[in-house]
């Protein structure tokens, strides 16, 4: 049965996955959702027997339905292959208990590359079945990870460009390092003078610009995203979830039907929405643990219903996870709406003209998968350090903020099912916050010192990812006003 895609502000015109693809935001300013959740047609042990990317196929070809096999296949095994540092792509590592499930051996280090690795492929497949002949143009606001994935998977990708936009001041230097040395003639990084959320909503105003569309198409452009909001991006997250319960299921460390938790480090809540929608494909996961930093508006919202921005917005540790508007958690509330685009259009309109909005007691109801908390600075830092200290096992500052929110939801539900954390980067991303919280006495090091060292504790090799960097020319010193953010992208397009 073919899956459409349809507005979840609008409930005209549905259109096939590969069309969603390339458009990335509807152009009423809705995320794309497939008009109905498929179930799996394989069984557990079926998937237990098959590689990552067989899992890839299987879960895939359920939601990107107008794709043929040969095409879906092509764009898998172009994605998942020596990119990767490890065969099995999403390795488990057990520590404590719970099952980490690393998502950063690809090309950056950083979960975006399990979903950025193929997201080129399946964008110009889409480009070449829906017969587009404009130069593709992505569009991307990262609050640390995305932009460098998206720059990796994109760099000299044929038919398009990519630029980037990234709060200045708001991301890890070991991250920063990764986009402004990035190679590639169709890739372009600018620093903001502002936070993710200003980057964001940038993004959403320029996709929005409908004049600025025609005039794109008019020189031959046009523009998709790289972003979690582009279904592109969701799909391939969800298959990682599916695997790591089959080998878990392989490896019988459980019965098959078991059911097990998941906790994911969010922010735009791509990642855990993926997971939700893994749960409603049929796979056996009890709660989705939603893990937040000191920025907790995430938190507040599982407590109360409402959600608000209005806060302060603080730069943290986990910088990927500084975020107030979680793009992705639209398409949660559509659903719980019942697939009401009137009724989300009215919650998002709230939310844009006066920063909050807060939903009924009937759709928080169906809320009841969801677990939220938070961990501060202190708390993520201790976690580091006594899961280092008890084990020799070091997570990176997200990873850790899971990790301390697991530990605190074990205490309050006394629930000891089985359990999977999404780890979500290397340590070596944020080098300096992990060694600080492991031991504060190396502080005076340089980044790339502090590289060294932690290879040292940890016994891990330093990664490719990062010693491609460090020494390596930065290409892109662009900086602008988040109010300049236009001007940028039609001075890199020549237009």
């Amino acid at each position: 049965m073919e899956v459409l895609y349809n507005s979840t502000r609008s409930k005209k015109n549905p259109v096939k996955a590969s069309e969603a693809i390339l458009k990335g935001l509807s152009e009423d300013g809705g995320l794309f959702v497939p008009d109905r959740i498929p179930a799996l047609d394989k069984t557990l042990e079926e998937l237990s027997e098959m590689t990552y990317g067989q899992v890839a196929y299987e879960v895939m070809k359920l939601y990107l339905t107008d794709f043929t096999e040969e095409e879906l296949k092509e764009c898998i095994a172009k994605a998942y292959d020596e990119k990767f540092d490890t065969e099995e792509i999403a390795p488990m590592v057990e520590a404590e208990g719970a099952y980490y499930l690393e998502l950063f051996h690809g090309a950056t280090i950083a979960f975006k590359d399990m979903a950025l690795s193929i997201l080129p492929h399946l964008l110009t497949t889409s480009a070449k079945k829906n017969h587009v002949s404009n130069e593709i143009v992505i569009l991307t606001a990262t609050s640390g990870d995305t932009g460098k994935a998206a720059l990796a998977g994109f760099a000299d990708v044929k038919g398009t460009r990519i630029i980037v936009f990234y709060p200045k001041n708001g991301v890890s230097k070991i991250q920063e390092k990764q986009m402004v040395t990035q190679k590639g003639k169709n890739t372009y990084v600018v620093g903001i003078h502002g936070n993710f959320d200003d980057a964001q909503t940038g993004v959403k105003q320029i996709f929005g610009d409908k004049e600025l569309a025609a005039y794109m198409d008019e020189k031959g452009f046009q523009f998709s995203s790289a972003n979690s909001i582009n279904i592109g991006r969701l799909v391939p997250q969800i298959v990682y979830y599916v695997y790591s319960y089959v080998k878990l299921l392989k490896e019988e460390r459980i019965l098959s039907g078991e059911k097990i938790n998941v906790v994911v480090p969010t922010g735009n809540f791509g990642n855990i929405l993926a997971a939700f929608y893994a749960k409603q494909m049929g796979l056996p996961i009890h709660r989705l643990i939603c893990a937040s930093n000191e920025n907790k508006v995430l938190f507040d919202f599982f407590q109360s219903g409402t959600y608000n921005r209005n806060r302060e917005f603080v730069l943290t540790s986990s910088p990927s996870m500084d975020i107030l508007i979680s793009s992705n958690l639209e398409r949660l509330i559509y659903r719980i709406s019942g697939n009401d685009s009137e009724k989300n259009g009215e919650l998002m309109a709230a939310l844009s003209n006066g920063g909050a909005y807060t939903i009924t007691d009937e759709m928080k109801n169906q809320l009841v998968d969801f677990y939220g908390n938070y961990a501060d600075e202190q708390e993520t830092a201790k976690t580091i350090h006594d899961l280092y200290e008890r084990t020799g096992y070091v997570i990176d500052t997200h990873t850790a903020v899971a990790s301390c929110v697991y530990g605190k939801y074990k205490e309050e539900t006394k629930d000891t099912k089985t359990t999977v954390i999404a780890s979500t980067a290397s340590p070596y991303k944020f080098t300096r916050s992990v060694i600080n919280a492991i031991n504060c006495q190396y502080d005076a090091m340089e980044d790339f010192e502090l590289v060294d060292e932690l290879s040292r504790l940890s016994g891990v090799e330093v990664p490719k990812a990062i010693e491609e960097i460090r020494k390596a020319p930065v290409l892109h010193d662009h900086i602008c006003d988040k109010t300049q953010m236009k001007q940028m992208v039609m001075e890199f397009l020549g237009i």
